[in-house]
Order: C-alpha cells, then structure tokens, then sequence
C-alpha cells in the first residue's frame, strides 16, 4: 500500500493540535512501523524518537498504559533489555490507571533476565558494591567490592553465583517497590477524580454538571498537589473534553500566567481562533493580557476582530473604547463612540452609546458644551428616556452652579415637560423646587416652580383616580423602570439626593399663595399688605 509523504503531515499537524492523544499518537507509530523500510537503519531511531515524543506529550496522563506497554514491547521485541528497564523506571512513578499491572509485569522482567542484561555497567557495578557492603563481601571487607569486575566472572561457584544473581534481583524489585509504594498513594488520591470523568473525548452535547464540578475539582486539587507537568496534562484533558466550555480556558490561561507568557498565549489563541470564536470573555481577557505585556497593536486587533465576528456587543465596543483612552488616543476613543450612535440598531442603544459619548466628552476631554449636544440631541429623539436627563442634569450640576443656572432649569423643563410618565415628572418638578430653593438666584422662578409642581400632583392625583376608576389603565411597566432608574440613580450627584422629608411642599405652597397675594394688588387697587397694614387683615403669622 502506498501512501503519500503527505499522510505523515497530517499526522503530525494533528499530533501538534492535540498531542495529549494516546489514541492518535498509537495510530501514528503504527503508521510509522507499517510505512518505513525494516532494512534502513535508521527506521528503528526514527520509532524510537516516535515514542518517546509520545510519552513526553502524552505519558502522563493518567490513561496512557496502552502507549506505555506498547513502547515497552517494542524495545523487547528488539532486544533491548537495559532499554525496557529504564522505560520500567520511569512509568512505575507516574500514577496511570494500570500501575499495579506494570509493576508486575516489570517484577516478571527482572525474574526472567540476569541482571547484568537489565542494567547499564555504572548499575550494575554499584548494586554489587551495594550487596558486598551489606554482606561483608570478601571476607567483610566492604572495601574490596570497589575492585569488583562489570560481571560475575569473579564467582566461581555456581551455588555463589545463583545466590548473587537472586540477591541482585531481590534488590532491584525491592528498589522499586518503595517507588510502586509511593506510586500507589498518588494514585488513590486520584482515583475518584477519574471515575468521576465519564466522557474523556470531545462531543458537542453539553456535559452533565457533576463532570463540570469533578473537572473543576480534579484540577485545584492538582494545582495545589501535583507538579506542573501534572497540572498541565490535566489542563489539556480537561479542555478536551470540555473544549466548548470557555470557564476552563480560563482557568488554564491563568494558571499559566505564573510559568509561561508564550504558553498563556498560546493557550488564549487556541481557545479563541478554535474552540471559541465566538465567547466575548475570552477573548477580552486575551486583549487585555497583551496590553498587560505592552502588545497594544495585538490588543487592537483582537477586539477589533472579535466585534467583527459578533456584531453590536456593547461590551467589546466599550472595551475598545477604554483601550484608546488609557493610552492617550481620546480621538479614536470619540470615533468609536460616535460611531457605536450612529449605528445602533434602536433608539434605546443609540441613547446608551451617547451617554457613554457624552460623559466621554466631559469628564475626560473636559467639553462640556460639546457633551451637553450630544445628551440633548439624544433627548430629540428619545424624549422618555430618563437617564439621559440624569446623566445631563449630573453634567450641569457639576460645573458653578451660579454661573449654569439657565442651563439646570432648562434641562429640568426638559423634563418636567417632556414625554416622561407623570410619576417622573412629578420627581424632576421636585428635584427643580429643590434646586432653587438651595441655590436659586430669583425668588419669583422659585415661586413658579412651586405652582408648577402643585399642578402636577394634581394631574398625577386626577389620573390616580381615573385608573383607581378603572377609567384609565397607567402604564405599569413604564413607571416601574422608570422607578428603577431614579433609584439606581439617586440623582446622579449628591446635590441631588436631598431627603424629599426637608421640604414640606403643600405647607409651602400655602405659604406661597398667600406669599402671590401679599404683593398682588386687589381689584380696588390695594395689596393683602396694604389692607393689612390698615387692619383689615391679620398679617401672616
């Protein structure tokens, strides 16, 4: 069977994508096997560097056995004893799922072999040094094992010989008992985590929550406890089969940020160009790890091409937004903004988009003429709209309050007058008899607002009573966001947020018209001050 040079490439591109594959990698050197000429010397270095890419991927995971025995067969099949034996070194201290299997198929490995067949010469020559130490070797002369040749050949007696040999074994098995001992601990504090894991491999359907919550587990207990190697494999399995799920991405991202800027990278850039083109999260934090490390132009194009994909999301234009104004371009910072009004999709969005503008303008570039057009423009055309006459009454208040005053009440009649529900209209009236009464400069102004406020809690009353009537259906829905609104604002600055109990408006009111009547002249041409002056009537008392 013939197969294309082109066939290993794909191999490979998908070896890269996902080298934590037991499955995939066992597929690729078998490949090899199949594929490469048994005459050419250097097939056998070529499967030998396979498998040893493969267990450096993928050895640690806890379900690799199958790519452990396979390697461990493979060197047997070639002969290579000492080979086997190193590989037997390293899988007896990684906590697999068949560890008890290895290490008895390793104990049978050293009963069938000499021992000088599973050792290198530095192995073998210090385990004997370490038996004639213990043994008294040479008539107890621990000395005399430094002399000891690479081999046996010094023992003549085959009965020697036998127990040497055995004694060699014994050692080495009891050398790696202490290591299956240890192995095995780590494996039953893992133990529940992995039967927790039902599905290992990717599926679109969403995972149940107690594999989510085993997942999530399963990883701070390997952060806290394992070592990095670890933490990383676990990382790579979990975000396999739960690729979908942008909370892990995260997480693993995070981790990294204490090991590797290249590996938080890559981690963020296979989440987003892969797994998740289209979660807004990840990719924001992605942004703002390159603008951590000093990338502003990655930044930019990250969120830029991100809103390209996912049109009209608020919070990637506002991010975009706030990128430009911490680093100086408050020009590219109002185009953005400009342009988010002028291309929003409703009215309501094109008022959020001008209040984000407008208090752009204000409070960073310190325009607020150009601000205050931006809000009363928004106010054209969404008249019932309350947070923009919040927001632009927060922005009038902010300045001197004696120099502005035409302004405040302009924006109070805006609203006082405008298209509101009579219950906020009712509230603005108030906050505008409030503001004059605290820092009006004409008393007359005061006084009309007064008798501008009375009527419409009689307006509001009358319409009380027509929907108590069943006369009038009020709109409940509106006056209640219209309540949030007020609340969630409290008025948007503290001038604001008198406590309404410090003015009794109907005592007022009477004060006021009797005030009116004071200075306005009877038919008879006489004022209420000049009659009482004379006796006619008691002055205000």
């Amino acid at each position: 069977m013939f197969y294309p040079t082109s066939t290993r490439m794909v191999y490979r591109r998908g070896l890269q994508a996902i080298p934590l594959s037991v499955d995939l990698w066992i597929h690729y050197i078998n490949f090899l096997k199949d594929t490469l000429d048994p005459d050419d010397p250097e097939a056998n270095s070529t499967i030998r560097g396979a498998y040893e890419h493969a267990v450096l991927a993928a050895g640690t995971d806890f379900r690799s056995d199958r790519l452990w025995e396979m390697y461990i067969n493979w060197e047997d099949e070639q002969g290579n004893l000492r080979e086997v034996t190193s590989i037997y070194d390293r899988i007896l201290g990684i906590p697999t799922q068949l560890y008890s299997h290895h290490f008895q198929r390793f104990k049978d490995h050293v009963q069938n072999n000499l021992p000088r067949d599973l050792l290198t010469s530095e192995q073998f020559i210090q385990l004997r040094r370490e038996l004639a130490s213990v043994n008294g070797h040479a008539g107890g002369d621990a000395s005399a094992g430094d002399d000891l040749p690479s081999g046996t050949e010094d023992i003549t007696d085959p009965a020697k010989l036998i127990t040497e040999i055995e004694n060699m074994r014994h050692r080495i098995i009891e050398i790696h008992q202490e290591m299956f001992n240890h192995n095995e601990h780590e494996v039953s504090k893992r133990w529940t985590f992995e039967e927790g894991i039902k599905r290992p491999y990717f599926h679109v359907k969403p995972l149940e929550k107690a594999q989510l919550k085993n997942w999530k587990e399963y990883l701070e207990f390997e952060i806290e406890n394992g070592t990095h190697e670890r933490v990383v494999v676990l990382f790579e399995r979990c975000v396999i089969s739960c690729a979908l799920y942008e909370d892990f991405w995260i997480k693993y991202a995070k981790y990294m940020e204490n090991h590797s800027i290249e590996g938080v990278r890559h981690v963020y850039s296979r989440a987003c160009t892969i797994h998740l083109p289209k979660k807004p999260m990840v990719h924001m934090l992605w942004a703002a790890f390159e603008e951590q490390q000093g990338n502003i132009d990655e930044a930019r194009r990250i969120l830029k091409t991100f809103e390209e994909c996912i049109l009209g999301l608020a919070m990637v234009r506002l991010r975009r937004v706030s990128l430009e104004r911490r680093h100086g371009n408050m020009e590219e910072a109002e185009r953005l903004l400009e342009e988010a009004v002028r291309n929003a999709k409703s009215v309501s969005e094109s008022s959020f988009y001008a209040i984000k503008l407008a208090r752009h303008l204000f409070k960073v570039q310190k325009n607020l003429p150009k601000a205050r057009k931006v809000l009363s423009d928004a106010i054209e055309i969404d008249k019932e709209n309350t947070k923009l006459y919040l927001n632009l009454l927060e922005m009038e208040y902010c300045g001197d309050l004696t120099q502005n005053e035409e302004n405040i009440l302009s924006c109070f009649d805006k609203a006082v007058n405008g298209s509101l529900s009579i219950k906020m209209r009712v509230t603005f009236s108030q906050r505008k008899v409030e503001f004059l009464e605290d820092f009006g400069s004409d008393v007359n102004k005061l006084l009309d607002a007064y008798d501008e406020h009375q009527a419409l809690l009689k307006e509001q009353d009358t319409l009380k009573r027509r929907a108590e009537n069943g006369s009038e259906e009020p709109d409940e829905k509106k006056m209640l966001t219209d309540e949030q609104t007020m609340a969630s604002a409290q008025m948007m600055d503290g001038d604001m947020q008198v406590n309404q109990a410090a003015y009794n408006y109907n005592a007022w009111y009477q004060v006021s018209v009797c005030f009116r009547q004071m200075f306005t002249p009877k038919p008879g041409g006489e004022s209420c001050v000049s009659s009482a002056v004379r006796g006619d009537q008691p002055m205000l008392g």
